[in-house]
């Protein structure tokens, strides 16, 4: 039982012995329980005020040793830092995308709040920190060791919107770790950042999608190397990361499909590819073996992390076109599949959704629909256009 914060008086009863033994750790602190045993209880003999004790006795008991031990400091007086959280959290990582998570840690959470001693934690430190994340600029890839490049960014609604979901997602990411510490008792009060909420209205879906020829001229603008990327991304709806770990063997010619063993939900799908998509993969594996990437580097190595970025920038300013992110490819993908009137569930396998809410929350709007064709046939105009 509690008897207050950080203090448990608990009853053991084994085969010879019944007991009573105390928990406790220090409020605020850092270190983890410390038990005893402080007395027999009165089941077979009568209490004696010191050796056996009744439960009420024992609660008095128990009470002084907590007093005694509050004055003590803790056993082990290292802090638990944030970053000492994080480490934890990615060694027992079981969600998606560990590898956008740890980039996540390593270059924006830990180097700006890693510091900070979880028992001394506070709503007002990971709120500071949480509103300037949405105010900063986009990061650049940048050089290790070099100075921090960032994107130029507009200050229109949807940019702030769009730093906003941003910090959302790393604010998540920082608490389920400090969740997971809370709950293995590496931390004793999660009141810091459960008071901390994210901006509202800031993950609405964003409906960004090329128009056909917008595509061509972006794939035209690219990059020779970086090419066959953005056109795979056009014509599959596979991911960055889906088409960087793509290697010779994941192609079947006789299916004409892809085989993505590297998604995002950690479970592998088939890309099935029409006449355009099959003869680029066919083309750019010529000459490779069944290990080799099929859309490599210049220098024949995978494509990493962030790597898309700088070539994308510069093919949306040579293509006269507002910046286009590699995933807005994979939505040009699934608003074409939408717009030709594909099931939303065929779209919603095609692009390794989990759930068809999703795909209907993002291209249900483009959709064909009965709603759309009966409110066209029954409002003919007021003939003011």
């Amino acid at each position: 039982m509690t008897l207050s914060e950080g203090q448990h008086l608990g009853y053991y009863r084994g085969r010879r012995v019944r007991k009573w033994v105390v928990r406790f750790r220090k409020r605020g602190g850092s270190c983890s329980y410390q038990e005893a045993t402080i007395a027999e209880a009165d089941d077979l003999v009568d209490s004696d005020g010191s050796k056996i004790l009744s439960f009420e006795q024992a609660q008095e008991t128990a009470r002084k040793w907590f007093d005694d031990m509050g004055q003590k400091g803790c056993p082990n007086s290292k802090p638990y830092l944030v970053s000492d959280a994080l480490d934890d959290y990615l060694a027992s990582f079981g969600g998606k995308d560990l590898e956008n998570t740890r980039r996540r840690i390593e270059a924006i959470i830990c180097p700006q709040i890693g510091a900070h001693d979880t028992a001394k934690l506070t709503a007002k430190i990971i709120q500071e920190w949480h509103i300037a994340l949405a105010n900063a600029p986009a990061r650049l890839r940048t050089a290790p060791g070099a100075v921090q490049n960032y994107r130029p960014t507009s200050n229109t609604a949807d940019a702030r919107r769009s730093r906003r979901s941003s910090a959302n997602r790393i604010l998540t990411i920082l608490k389920a770790a400090l969740n997971v510490a809370y709950r293995n008792e590496k931390i004793f009060d999660d009141n810091a950042w459960r008071r901390v909420k994210p901006f509202a209205k800031a993950d609405a879906p964003r409906l960004r999608s090329l128009a056909d020829a917008e595509s061509r001229r972006l794939v035209s603008a690219c990059n020779p190397h970086f090419r066959p990327m953005v056109t795979a991304a056009l014509l599959t709806g596979a991911r960055y990361s889906e088409l960087a770990a793509l290697e010779v063997r994941d192609f079947d010619a006789q299916s004409k499909s892809l085989w993505l063993r590297d998604t995002k939900s950690g479970t592998p799908r088939a890309v099935y590819l029409e006449s355009e998509g099959f003869r680029l993969v066919s083309e750019a594996i010529i000459g490779k073996s069944r290990i080799e990437p099929i859309f490599p580097r210049p220098d024949g190595k995978r494509w990493g992390a962030a790597h898309q970025m700088r070539p994308m920038f510069a093919a949306c300013k040579a293509a006269g076109l507002e910046h286009v992110s590699f995933h807005d490819l994979r939505r040009t993908y699934g608003a074409r599949l939408a717009r030709k009137g594909v099931p939303m569930a065929v779209i919603a396998e095609a692009l390794g959704h989990a759930d068809e809410r999703i795909t209907r929350k993002h291209y249900a709007h483009l959709a064909p629909s009965n709603v759309a064709e009966t409110i066209r046939e029954a409002v003919s105009g007021l003939g003011i256009v």
